[in-house]
């Protein structure tokens, strides 16, 4: 029995149907015409369309070696549930993420060797100055919070992060369009060009960052970023001295997840700046297809700052490899209000003097 094919237009997506006139396919929904070559090229293309394939070769499984953790202690907050490492003459008084006094001293256990570190560059003063420049700028931060704004706790930690390699192929295929207007006696005229736009190729990814806490928002570390991998050296005991290390626990397989999806988002944001010239650009298909992908374990220098303002805390991480600052902050509601007015009485002045030209004219 002879399998019936049915083309969907790449237009509109109605059935297309063969036109007897015309000798060509033509949708009955927007009159496009298409040659029977082209559509059943462009049925081949959606048909051997791959799916993303985004595997990854077991993470490192770097293991403490005798005499490796001697001097290494693990802090446990009995408030948050918040596991901290640091040497033993860290001074852990309090709990870097609920600011919690309480912390109980254990035994070193249930964690992997770092393969990499970034050793801190910028010290203590140097994560308030950033916290002070942060604030210039900011119109809408009440004034009270910048003028008596106190820094309840500051601690350096090394932050845990998994950082993935591959190599991703990428196939990406747009709907675009073209529009051409003119004007031929009384009449306008509007004629839109579709195209099917197809992007690949192959990128290389190093050193794609994944924060490995919980305690530490995904979307704060991200903001920080990006950390200079150049400068990351093999991980030795002595750069946690006077610091304390977030203990990861979120595992390397855990986090393939998060690095998938900024690894695909970048992808297809590169594929996708690679297409001009049309007047509207919409993504049909992707496929992203990784190889040789591996991943490490690093410990990458953040300043946390925690400060309350009418009985909230807002928190503040600092990259000390670059100086970056982000956090919260927050809003004075009676600026927001004048502001939101402004704007408001604004937009109304240039809506009304477009009104009165358009009159005029």
């Amino acid at each position: 029995m002879t399998e019936l094919k049915e083309y969907k237009c790449p237009c509109c997506g109605g059935v297309i149907e063969f036109d007897s006139a015309s000798q060509k396919m033509k949708c009955p929904y927007c009159d496009t015409e298409f040659e029977i070559e082209a559509l059943e090229s462009f049925a081949a293309d959606i048909a051997n369309d791959l799916e993303d394939e985004m595997k990854w070769s077991s993470a490192t499984d770097g293991e403490w070696k005798d005499g490796d953790a001697d001097g290494l202690v693990s802090y446990i907050c009995n408030t948050c549930g918040g596991e901290v490492v640091g040497d033993v003459n860290t001074a852990a008084t309090s709990c870097p993420f609920c600011g919690n006094p309480v912390i109980v001293a254990g035994k070193l256990s249930g964690l992997l060797k770092p393969d990499y570190v970034i050793p801190f560059k910028y010290d203590k003063e140097a994560a308030k100055a950033a916290l002070r420049e942060y604030y210039k700028g900011k119109t809408l931060l009440p004034k009270s919070f910048r003028d008596e704004n106190r820094i309840d706790e500051i601690k350096g930690i090394y932050v845990p992060f998994w950082l993935y390699d591959t190599e991703a192929n990428a196939s990406v295929r747009y709907k675009a369009t073209r529009v051409r207007y003119w004007s031929s006696g009384n009449y306008d005229y509007t004629e839109t060009s579709y195209y099917s736009v197809v992007r690949g190729g192959k990128l290389t990814f190093e050193n794609v960052p994944v924060d490995g806490s919980t305690r530490m928002a995904d979307e704060l570390m991200e903001s920080i970023e990006p950390f200079d991998f150049s400068e990351a050296v093999e991980f030795h005991t002595a750069y946690l001295s006077g610091y304390l290390s977030d203990k990861y626990d979120v595992d390397a397989e855990s986090s393939i997840i998060r690095a998938n999806e900024r690894i695909k988002r970048s992808t297809e944001e590169v594929m996708a700046s690679t297409v001009s010239g049309y007047m509207s650009v919409i993504p049909e298909h992707s496929s992203v297809r990784f190889s040789e992908g591996t991943s490490k374990y690093a410990l990458l220098p953040v300043w946390i700052l925690n400060t309350t303002y009418n009985g909230e805390n807002y928190s503040f991480a600092m990259n000390c490899q670059t100086g970056k600052l982000r956090g919260d902050l927050p809003l004075d509601r009676g600026a927001y209000k004048k502001w939101l007015f402004g704007l408001t009485a604004v937009i109304g002045a240039v809506t009304m003097a477009a009104t009165y030209l358009a009159w005029l004219f």
